[in-house]
């Protein structure tokens, strides 16, 4: 099996989402994944490792985490999704995607035991995409001899593949309103399905959450008496600033008083939350034995990259890609918006998924451009641009329907003065189909 042949083997599985509605052909539980994992040897177990949830924020936080790490010297796996371009972008070592001859031969290893199971029919059906992409990290991890391994929840909590792991750390990052059809229609609800990766006696950090969302946290927290670190109770941000759109702080730990300075390089106010939580994550290990220098959070904060969330691509005109997918990562790119660019135009892309609250998002954001062009990202989830505009077109001022995505980007740049500025949002699919165009149009300017 060569690359190409692995991922379309993978895409023949369905998408992560499609998981809870194929009830009928498998159970949605963990059970294919600890079966599964068994057979390969427990890989999850080759390591220790820390596990993400939370709505948004997890794969900053997570970045944030395995940047720190490295700077300190360990050898680092980094599990996220979904991906933006290719899917090697999901597993990652010392900071560097799978190759695809290492991702054909691990699917290979991992398809194998899968097919050795189903025979002895000790699988009841076959494993979904996101658990053999989640088995094919655990085992690449362990071959590649990871000596820590940071885990993004793919959906939920509770019953994410991701969940046999026994961390070293558990972080749940803010909850807030996404994926209610899987999740719940509460904060409640939702908080108590994240919550569901806490392990007995796992330390579990905490940031920054909701009244009813924290009830939550804190209660099974008890249960399981995981020692609890909450970052607002435990942390005092000082001189914090922003400066070109990134935030920049002193952030002392109240229980020691020790500080240290952090200037993350990932644009919007909000990123000093999420480098706050890693921060947290990295004193826990501390307290473990795990050997992470200030210098090493320090140089790890400032050197993190995360495509896709508030990514500057060019000035003059400022071109950025974002993936505010749900209302509370709407609110924070109008926040944006409203800190650094007062006064300027901005012209914005919107394509978004079915299962996304696409009036109150549109809500937020569409105030706030001059104009609005609807479009759709090539994916079988997304909306149709005409349908988009019917659904959130009242939220605009000014909007227009332009179904081909890349003709619709190239509309906006060509439309953009130098002092204006244009957004991609509303779908991480979206995102990665521009950037992948974009890199197009930039090697073809340079020829």
């Amino acid at each position: 099996m060569n690359y190409d042949a692995a991922v379309r083997y993978l895409l023949s599985l369905g998408r992560e989402l499609a998981a809870p509605t194929q009830a009928a052909a498998a159970k949605f539980d963990l059970e294919n994944i600890t079966v599964l994992a068994k057979r390969l040897g427990r890989p999850d177990h080759a390591y220790p490792s820390a596990h993400i949830a939370g709505t948004n924020g997890k794969g900053s936080t997570a970045a944030f985490l395995e940047s720190i790490l490295r700077h300190a010297g360990f050898r680092t796996g980094l599990y996220t999704s979904p991906h933006l371009e290719r899917i090697n972008e999901r597993i990652r070592v010392n900071g560097e995607e799978i190759g695809d001859a290492a991702f054909a031969e691990t699917l290979m290893r991992v398809q194998g035991v899968i097919e050795e199971l189903l025979a002895v029919g000790k699988l009841r059906a076959h494993p979904t995409y996101f658990e053999c992409v989640t088995a094919m990290a655990f085992e690449y991890f362990s071959r590649a001899e990871a000596e820590f391994a940071v885990f993004e929840v793919g959906l939920g909590g509770r019953l994410d593949a991701t969940n046999i792991l026994t961390p070293a750390v558990s972080i749940i990052t803010r909850i807030d309103f996404d994926h209610e059809n899987f999740l719940g229609h509460s904060l409640r609800e939702i908080a108590w399905e994240k919550a569901g990766i806490l392990k007995e006696g796992v330390p579990v950090v905490v940031a920054e959450q909701h009244g009813e969302a924290r009830e939550v946290i804190l209660a099974r927290a008890r249960e399981l008496r995981c020692p609890v670190i909450e970052t607002a109770a435990a942390y005092r941000i000082e001189n914090s600033m922003m400066e070109e759109g990134c935030a920049r702080a002193r952030v002392t730990r109240i229980a020691s008083g020790r500080s240290v300075e952090i200037a993350p390089q990932l644009k919007g106010g909000f990123q000093l939350q999420n480098a706050l939580t890693a921060v947290a994550a990295a004193h826990v290990l501390q307290r473990q034995g795990f050997r992470i220098p200030v210098e090493a959070i320090r140089k790890g904060i400032a050197a993190t990259v995360w495509p896709g969330r508030l990514e500057k691509l060019h000035s003059r005109p400022d071109v950025y890609l974002d993936g505010a997918h749900n209302p509370a990562a709407a609110r924070e790119l109008a926040s944006f918006w409203e800190q650094e660019l007062a006064n300027r135009k901005i012209l914005l892309l919107y394509g978004a998924l079915r299962d996304k609250a696409v009036d109150e998002i549109s809500g937020i954001l569409f105030p706030h451009a001059a104009e609005v062009i609807f479009t759709e990202p090539r994916t079988s989830r997304a909306i149709s641009a005409s349908q988009l505009s019917e659904i959130a077109g009242h939220h605009a001022g000014h909007s227009s329907v332009i179904a081909d995505t890349e003709q619709a980007f190239d509309y906006l740049l060509s439309k953009a003065t130098p002092q204006d500025a244009v957004f991609v949002t509303g779908s991480l699919y979206l995102v990665g189909q521009l950037r992948h165009y974009w890199k197009q149009r930039v090697q073809v300017a340079a020829r």
